[in-house]
């Protein structure tokens, strides 16, 4: 066994164990030692939260891979729910075909930009048929097509202080990634869904698409992307619109 695997076996093994001793506080103050306590750990289900995010991103947060399936196991029938936005400004770039949306990073980086559809669609692209697990039952098998986020995050130069990227939407929800899932090669940007270009209730023009976690995370109908150094500041401070909702922050599978 490895110094690094013995490492962190210890690690997670004193997580939960001082979890069981004393609760939410020992945990979070082994955890906020790696910064490894998720920013939904307050409340009730707060160390539960904790648990879950540190130990896998302790075990396994920069080589497990979400399962890649064949083309014939792409799903027959894809179930969406919450369709396109009925919104103005969603429906007019929906009639102009996206030709004036634009992308926009901003935060601490070195280099903020805009893209249209078309730059990124120039991009370099990975193509990925992944399964969208819903634990609402919206779950199925798909092939998707995008730009990896790591390569839009190298182009405009995350600063070295960034630990989180927040997605905003057409829609009213809105998300966020730590840096490990953000630059995870899995990660994409998608506007193409099983060789068409992305659908707009399946979230064009531009969607996140993140495997390794529960569906809700892949924020659909993308307008804006920030990177921030505290996610404290954003929204009510829990990281995603979702928590005030039940969902947890970190949803991995």
């Amino acid at each position: 066994m490895s110094e690094t695997l013995t490492r962190r076996k210890l690690i997670t093994t004193g997580l939960a164990g001082l979890a069981g001793i004393a609760g939410i506080s020992a945990a979070e103050r082994i955890a906020n030692g790696y910064g490894l306590v998720p920013p939904d750990s307050g409340g009730i289900w707060g160390v539960g939260e904790t648990l879950t995010y540190a130990a896998q991103r302790m075990l396994m947060s920069h080589h497990s891979m979400a399962r890649e399936f064949s083309p014939c196991e792409i799903s027959k029938s894809i179930p969406v729910t919450n369709g396109a936005p009925q919104t103005d400004p969603y429906q007019r770039h929906l009639a102009n075909k996206f030709r004036d949306w634009r992308l926009m990073v901003d935060g601490i980086v070195a280099r903020p930009s805009s893209f249209s559809l078309t730059e990124i669609q120039r991009m370099p692209a990975r193509t990925q048929i992944t399964h969208q697990a819903c634990e609402q039952g919206w779950s199925f098998i798909a092939q998707w097509s995008g730009v990896p986020l790591s390569y839009v995050l190298n182009r405009v130069g995350v600063s070295t202080r960034a630990k989180y990227v927040v997605f905003w939407s057409f829609d009213p929800r809105w998300d966020s990634l730590d840096l490990t899932d953000a630059f995870h090669p899995q990660t994409l940007l998608a506007y193409n869904m099983n060789g068409q270009d992305l659908p707009p209730d399946y979230g064009a023009p531009l969607r996140v698409r993140v495997p390794r976690q529960l569906g809700y995370k892949s924020v659909k109908f993308l307008t804006r992307i920030t990177v921030v150094e505290d996610i404290k500041k954003v929204g009510d401070g829990r990281g995603s619109a979702l928590p005030s909702h039940g969902f947890s922050w970190y949803a991995g599978i």
